[in-house]
């Protein structure tokens, strides 16, 4: 049989050769090939405050370096101003050419401009992030890169990212970055030279007194966490615990807000489950009288040094 037919009967039965598949090292088991968008890469617009190196081919008492000032335009040698705002390097060259020939400087000018500096082809990072700033977009970086090069994530950063674009303020996109493998949203965001990139800061519910695990239990910000799924989080009550003495602590416009809880009714299913809000303080005190955590303004220190958690 020829080789030729072999691998049509291979085809028509659905198998492929291998040499048209991904090869696991080491054996010959097929492998799963997710393939992401490569990040665009936007042509460089020529903006204010840039720095511009203008090189005219055999005439050097016309190659100079050139400041693009606040008006978005260079002036040129003997040729005056000329706007260049918005220009990629090479329609900047012809512009420039364009110019000569038209004031009869130069019979056959040919004009190439590198631009030394883009001083507002930076990407904006901020929000939740270790090291906010401004950073540059030279070639194809995506939303994950920007991130990383501002050191990444804070421990209380969302999930939700914000990136808002220069040219359209209006239409921000908000993606939300998953930790769990497979997901490709952050890899198919658009960022472009100029725009802003926000990471949302995660609410966090504390939970302190007499319970499993006293902390700060991270919620993002399109989840839901109610009194017993905080409780939940930080391992229940214990047995000394007075569940009929449960406070609610609420920062408020007015200033500090306290709220009873009936805890020992909610757990009964005899009332209903009240949300939590970002920064609620939920105190269970102790029966014990001997305990520390037995009144609300001990409960205040214990939520500013409670170890924060990310909840599952």
């Amino acid at each position: 049989m020829s080789k030729q037919l072999v691998l049509l009967l291979l085809l028509l039965i659905g198998i492929r050769p291998l040499s048209a598949q991904k090869v696991v090292a080491g054996n010959s088991i097929p492998a799963a090939v997710e393939e992401f968008p490569p990040p665009s890469v936007h042509a460089l617009q020529i903006s204010a405050g840039d720095l511009l190196d203008l090189n005219v081919f055999d005439t050097p008492e016309l190659s100079t370096k050139l400041r693009v000032d606040e008006h978005g335009a260079v002036t040129l040698p003997v040729a005056g101003a000329l706007p260049v705002q918005g220009l990629t390097a090479e329609q900047a060259g012809q512009a420039i050419e364009a110019r000569f020939r038209e004031m009869n400087i130069l019979k056959d000018p040919h004009v190439s401009v590198t631009v030394l500096e883009y001083a507002t082809q930076g990407v904006t990072v901020l929000g939740e992030v270790k090291n906010p700033g401004v950073y540059p977009l030279l070639g194809a970086h995506g939303l994950l890169d920007l991130i990383s090069a501002a050191g990444g994530e804070t421990t209380s950063a969302g999930k939700a990212v914000t990136v808002i674009h220069r040219d359209d303020p209006n239409h921000s996109v908000i993606v939300k970055i998953e930790s769990k493998p497979g997901s490709t949203a952050a890899f198919n965001v658009d960022v472009r030279p100029g725009d802003t990139v926000m990471v949302s800061h995660a609410g966090i519910v504390y939970v302190v007194g007499d319970v499993g695990k006293p902390g700060g239990f991270l919620i993002e910000n399109n989840d839901r966490l109610t009194v017993l799924q905080a409780l939940a989080l930080a391992q229940g009550t214990n047995r000394t615990a007075s569940l009929n003495h449960a406070k609610l602590i609420r920062k408020t416009d007015a200033g500090r807000e306290e709220l009873p809880i009936p805890l020992k009714k909610i757990l009964a299913n005899k009332a209903p489950d009240p949300m939590l809000a970002d920064s609620d303080i939920l105190f269970i005190p102790s029966s014990t009288a001997k305990n520390a955590l037995r009144d609300v303004e001990s409960a205040l220190p214990a939520a500013a040094g409670a170890a924060v958690y990310r909840a599952p």
